[in-house]
């Protein structure tokens, strides 16, 4: 089927989901916005030349005129690169054909604005959409953990740490014994192999001491004290290289060591009752979150109370005698 003939089926069947109508590239910009709606969505194309009645006008199109589309569309980010192809219905116009497809990296945004299609309606993403979409792309199949890591052996990993993580989920009804302790298995079992061989989570994760210090230089955690509030005097600064079990660990061990737990006498019990200046539940938890949502992907000074941004966790690590940093 020649060009034409395709056109005049697209126009008869009526805008849609996947397809839109504008008259003129003077509307390039309500264009470009659908042309991301559709990336959003399912792809589509859109038709410039037709009314929105669906009588086919064309336009002439010339360099200028192909220049400011290119522009407008250079305006989506991350970058798309549409089909454009000039139909040509006269002796000196053209319809012009953009089609897109469902875009791979969404959310796709215009000028700082993400859009979906709705029917035959271009609207707003909403936040949670944008987020939704967000979390999808970030968790695709080619994270950096996911990669192999290279230089990594299973040698290098904790095997007992290994061990420990399994028969801790199996205590706790997570998951079903393997009915093997083999490093290799469990690590397979876990997803955490790829190509033969270990992946940078496992090496995150797992890993021993001392490759991790020469490999993975951002899996270490700072600790720091100061004298007073203003940061210019260290009363203790220590910083340690580890996998993410250890380092949680340590920092767990460091804040029960540091923090003031007062006591005070309850007639009713025989005992001293201990109230630690922040909840034990709560530390652990501030602390794992850190550990676990941080980017390793790159090598950066972190500070894990600037991480943080619930209003407690932000109120737990601003104590003037305390901070715990990650890098």
């Amino acid at each position: 089927m020649d060009s034409v003939e395709q056109l005049k089926k697209w126009v008869a069947a009526g805008e849609s989901e996947l397809l839109e109508f504008k008259r003129s590239t003077g509307t390039r910009r309500e264009a470009v916005q659908t042309l991301c709606a559709m990336l959003n969505t399912r792809g589509g194309r859109v038709l410039i030349g037709i009314e929105p009645s669906g009588r086919v006008v064309g336009q002439q199109v010339g360099a200028r005129t192909l220049d400011e589309l290119s522009r407008e569309i250079g305006e989506i980010e991350p970058p798309a690169f549409p089909h454009v192809e000039r139909v040509p219905i006269a002796d000196d116009r053209d319809v012009l054909v953009i089609t897109v497809p469902q875009g791979a990296t969404r959310p796709y945004v215009v000028r700082g604005t993400a859009y979906r299609r709705v029917g035959a309606t271009t609207v707003t993403l909403s936040r949670d959409e944008y987020n939704a979409m967000l979390m999808e792309r970030l968790h695709s199949e080619r994270r950096w953990e996911n990669e192999t890591a290279d230089g990594w052996a299973t040698d290098d990993l904790d095997a007992a740490e290994i061990t420990r993580t399994i028969e801790e989920a199996i205590r706790r009804g997570r998951q079903n014994d393997p009915g093997t302790r083999d490093a290799e298995s469990l690590l397979r079992g876990l997803g955490l192999m790829r190509d033969g061989g270990i992946t940078r989570a496992a090496a995150v994760l797992f890993g021993r001491d001392r490759p991790i210090e020469r490999r993975l230089g951002q899996c270490l955690l700072r600790f720091a004290r100061f004298r007073g509030t203003d940061k210019s005097e260290f009363i203790d600064n220590r910083q340690f290289y580890g996998n993410a079990f250890r380092l949680l660990a340590r920092a767990d061990r460091l804040l029960r060591e540091y923090l003031p737990v007062a006591g005070r006498v309850v007639p009713s019990l025989f005992e001293r009752a201990d109230d630690p200046l922040y909840p034990p539940v709560a530390l652990r938890e501030a602390l794992a979150n850190a550990i676990c949502h941080r980017d390793y992907s790159i090598v950066r000074r972190l500070s894990l109370h600037r991480d943080l941004r619930r209003p407690a966790r932000d109120h737990l690590f601003g104590h003037p005698a305390l901070r715990t940093e990650d890098r």
